[in-house]
């Protein structure tokens, strides 16, 4: 296909895409947002820019393909000319005399690849193997949306956690400063003790305002990546239950399934196959090639009749041709070598691409096990803390414990209770991300 006509295509395409996800986003303006983690997954895969570019050169790969098919065809041309003359004809007596004259000659043409070395079929085999690297190479860049779709999503459901608890100890501290203002009012504690709580209240509010703003930003990033329009209201569904694995799958296990199941791995794969066409393509020049050639031609020029005359100069011509090579200075035998070449680097990025899924998959399951034994840690140390603050808390109520106690005890717990949820999460993300290399789905 000529390069304009490429640059003519993927433009008319970027067009259309352009205007359907113009169309779909002008849907979603002043519009509240609230989806699951399902939900921004697909929205993300039909929208995000770098897959759509890579559906256009999916489109370009078959029209590629048509092209390598349509050669097995003979192609057909006409031709078509009309010439006019003028000029002085003194004849015998030497006297000028002016004359117009026209002649016309048509054609028409046909030729036709008999034979040319294996050279058509073994690009039509290639070019379809380009459609499949091209699917492929959508389904990777889909996944590589998903982790990042999936990674944005569970930080704001951290967030809207961190609110939860921390609204709860700011509630708690309200409380906890009404009951010593009572107290100090009626002057059974010390001034001391009163400005100890207020103060902690104080700290309680800038650290809900904090996970509040780290909620919009976190919210921000997601909106964003989902390439929303601005005046689009987003939010996230909170799941009512968030469950945390407990079992992890052997290492070889997920390893082996990302090797069968990985579209980077079939798509190296693919390099190497179709690397390898480019040397039974090349081996072509080497062979000879058949074609076949048919024309039909007539023409007249004035002077007689016109019909008659197309059907005197009716010309027919059918024929063979045999192209031997014999010496072609070195081309055919550099285009072999450096298919070979080729071939051996495609070979180079199959293994280079294993490696580094082994390695990935392998670090995977290294960030699982750590997460889990923090998380494990973290539960304990958060009940135990937990259950330390809720003694203080009925300690002060009571007025057995002083304000100095009560807030180390409550320091403690507000470290337990963050290490906690951020162990969860990371938890959860570290085993979905594992789970999703060997070909599990990605779901809450």
């Amino acid at each position: 296909m000529p390069l304009q006509n490429k640059y003519a295509l993927l433009l008319a395409t970027l067009l259309l895409v352009g205007a359907n996800l113009w169309a779909q986003d002008s849907t979603l303006l002043n519009q509240p947002l609230k989806w699951n983690l399902e939900q921004c997954i697909t929205y993300a895969k039909k929208n995000n820019i770098q897959i759509n570019s890579l559906r256009l050169s999916q489109q370009l790969s078959r029209q590629e393909y048509l092209l390598a098919k349509a050669a097995r065809l003979p192609d057909l041309s006409a031709s078509a000319s009309q010439n006019f003359a003028h000029g002085n004809n003194t004849g015998g007596t030497g006297a000028g005399r002016s004359n117009f004259s026209s002649s016309g000659n048509y054609g028409l043409n046909s030729s036709a690849v008999l034979y040319n070395g294996g050279s058509i079929n073994n690009n039509i085999q290639q070019k379809n193997l380009s459609i499949q690297s091209a699917n492929l190479s959508i389904i990777e860049q889909e996944n590589d949306i998903t982790l990042q779709i999936t990674q944005a999503y569970l930080t704001v459901l951290l967030d809207k956690e961190n609110i939860i608890y921390n609204t709860d100890l700011v509630n708690t501290s309200k409380a906890q400063v009404a009951l010593q203002q009572k107290r100090y009012t009626v002057g059974t504690i010390a001034r001391q003790g009163l400005i100890q709580l207020q103060a902690q209240l104080a700290t309680d509010q800038y650290t809900l305002v904090l996970s509040q703003n780290a909620q919009r930003g976190d919210l921000l990033t997601l909106k964003q990546l989902l390439l929303l329009p601005t005046s689009a209201t987003f939010d996230i569904v909170k799941p009512d239950t968030i469950i945390t694995p407990t079992s992890i799958t052997p290492l070889q296990e997920t390893e082996q399934a990302a090797f069968t199941t990985r579209p980077e791995i079939k798509n190296s794969e693919l390099g190497v196959q179709i690397a390898e066409y480019d040397i039974k393509k090349a081996l072509a020049g080497y062979k000879p090639s058949l074609s076949a050639g048919a024309s039909l031609t007539s023409g007249y020029t004035n002077g007689q009749g016109y019909f008659s005359q197309l059907n005197n100069n009716f010309y027919q011509q059918v024929g063979v041709t045999l192209a031997i090579p014999i010496f072609t200075k070195r081309v055919v035998k550099t285009q072999v070598e450096e298919a070979k070449i080729a071939v051996n680097q495609a070979k180079l990025n199959l293994k280079d691409t294993r490696i580094t899924l082994s390695q990935t998959v392998e670090r995977t399951y290294i960030n699982v096990l750590n997460a889990q034994q923090q998380y494990d840690a973290a539960l304990q140390g958060y009940n135990f803390s937990k259950e330390s603050y809720r003694i203080a808390s009925e300690q002060l109520k009571v007025g057995v414990a002083n304000s100095v106690d009560f807030l180390l005890q409550k320091n403690l717990f507000v470290q337990a209770q963050q290490a906690f949820i951020q162990a969860k999460y990371n938890v959860l993300l570290t085993q979905k991300i594992y789970d999703f290399y060997k070909g599990t789905p990605i779901k809450l």
